[in-house]
């Protein structure tokens, strides 16, 4: 056996996934047939709860540039429709507007860091298994050969050669009646308003920026990102050219669906620039995740999409669910099921992405009846707990995964939390960037830390000063955050002792 674990595909998702498995003391070697990071930009940020996830890596910092944590954005959009989130107590929603291939690289480096190879150029072609292992057969730059490892992850996308190598099914939908352009372009200066920084389009009138704006005729989109602007359009039952995309067809495309000329120029700057069409669309969900010692991550196990840009807030998270899993197993102190926890836990969140953006491909849609829908939404938007629901719902923060225990943060993501320590102030995130499994013990006297005997080399403790009123008074965390276990008593009796040691036992195995 030459590697742990071998990943086909150097995307976001197959980098994170490397990331994790390297933390947790596992050796991952990840192949992608292109030669170099793709210069195309796939995705213009991320949304949802992976924000926070990634701050929780120390990752937030270098996408973002700044020391402070992520704070939830004040609105987003959903099928068009404006989401008010500045009036929400708890906004789930969050944002990062960086481009997809800073997001690569920023993962490639840390990957790096944590002594990954990477190899380009190397392309999956084929695999066996067997009880111990799988062996991958591999183009490579100086020819053929093999590699063989513990487990394989395919995480090489909707086309995935992973899944079909190992006949996953990919049952699902696709659409052809819908043609989205889009590219980066220039607009002039005096179109713009300094105030709302929207576009103001002549014979047509104001349109915010960031936000679908749905016509009678298609759906417009003006998105001035600081890399470049950005305009898109989508339309219904309007064939693509069969000539290379064009600005000049973009125009054509703006006139359509806005009734009005806008005067966009070519982009400014080196680039790379975006200028593509796209006809038609998939909806797929792979029939199962995992196949032995193969395991599908991100697209290869779902496709869905792009509105609401839920990709990699999906795919980045499955990452995140699978590492510390794969590496239990390979570690050999992996309880009964835990590895196929991750399609039970992973697969519901990915029929929910599916669901929501149906939902707004639907709503986009032209036609008198969908307006008349649109209405009625607009209605139900007024009401804050239909606004709470889908800001959940997109942001991926209404899963709960299905764990043992009554308290209510149990299987749902750890709150953002300051400890008062011995060393001084805190925040969970800080502690929680090597992956590793926390207990976070809060009683006086650290009453719960005798639970961890014969876990410590699993299990971290962290003691700290009990919270304000309302706050947990301990919480055992899972490498990907979420909560196994929490407690409110600041006296926790026998049973509540039991309770924390069935579920280490559940999570992280039995006691050496």
């Amino acid at each position: 056996m030459t590697e742990d674990v071998v990943i086909a595909g150097a995307g976001p998702n197959g980098l994170m996934l490397a990331c994790e498995l390297s933390l947790a003391g596992v050796r991952p070697t990840v192949l992608d047939r292109l030669p170099g990071r793709t210069q195309e930009n796939r995705a213009n940020g991320l949304v949802g709860q992976v924000v926070r996830a990634l701050d929780r890596r120390g990752l937030y910092e270098r996408l973002s540039g700044s020391a402070e944590p992520p704070r939830p954005s004040p609105a987003f959009v959903f099928g068009a429709m404006p989401l008010d989130l500045s009036r929400l107590g708890d906004n789930s929603m969050y944002g990062l507007p960086v481009p997809q291939r800073r997001i690569e690289q920023v993962l490639e480096e840390r990957a790096l860091e944590l002594g990954v190879e990477i190899r380009r150029g190397h392309e999956l072609t084929g695999l066996s298994q067997d009880e111990d292992g799988v062996t991958a057969e591999i183009a490579g730059p100086g020819g053929g050969y093999r590699l063989r490892s513990r487990y394989l992850v395919g995480a090489d996308g909707g086309h995935s050669v992973t899944r079909k190598l190992c006949g996953i099914g990919f049952p699902g939908v696709t659409r052809d009646g819908s043609t989205s352009r889009g590219g980066h372009v220039t607009v002039p200066a005096e179109l713009i308003d300094p105030v709302t920084g929207g576009l103001n389009v002549p014979g047509y009138g104001p349109i915010p920026p960031f936000m679908h704006h749905r016509t009678d005729h298609g759906l417009f989109v003006y998105a001035p990102f600081p890399t470049g602007t950005l305009v898109h359009t989508t339309e219904w039952n309007e064939n693509g050219d069969d000539q290379p995309m064009s600005l000049d067809e973009l125009r054509r495309s703006i006139r359509r669906v806005l009734g009005a000329d806008l005067p966009i120029g070519p982009p400014e700057g080196e680039g790379p620039h975006q200028l593509r069409r796209l006809t038609g669309g998939n909806t797929r969900l792979a029939e199962r995740f995992r196949d032995h010692r193969v395991l599908l991550l991100g697209d290869a196990a779902h496709v869905h999409s792009a509105i609401g840009g839920p990709g990699l807030n999906l795919g980045l998270q499955d990452a995140i669910n699978l590492g510390w899993k794969l590496a239990a197993e390979i570690h050999g102190w992996a309880p009964p099921g835990l590895l196929d926890s991750y399609e039970t836990e992973r697969r519901p969140a990915a029929e929910r992405v599916v669901m929501h953006t149906q939902a707004q491909s639907a709503l986009i849609a032209p036609g008198p009846e969908v307006t008349a829908l649109r209405a009625l939404f607009g209605e139900l938007l007024r009401d804050e707990r239909t606004v709470k629901h889908i800001a959940d719902l997109m942001s991926g923060a209404d899963i709960r995964y299905d764990l043992e225990g009554s308290h209510p943060l149990t299987g749902r993501p750890a709150p953002d939390l300051v400890l008062e320590t011995e060393t001084g102030s805190v925040r969970l995130a800080e502690l929680t960037r090597t992956a590793r499994p926390l207990l976070l013990d809060l009683t006086p006297g650290a009453a719960l830390a005798g639970a961890l005997h014969g876990r410590h080399d699993r299990v971290g403790l962290v003691t700290a000063k009990p919270g304000r009123e309302g706050l947990p008074t301990a919480l055992l965390l899972r490498p990907d955050c979420y909560v196994a276990w929490a407690s409110d008593s600041p006296n926790p009796d026998m049973k509540e002792l039991d309770t924390l040691r069935a579920a280490l036992a559940s999570a992280f195995g039995t006691a050496r």
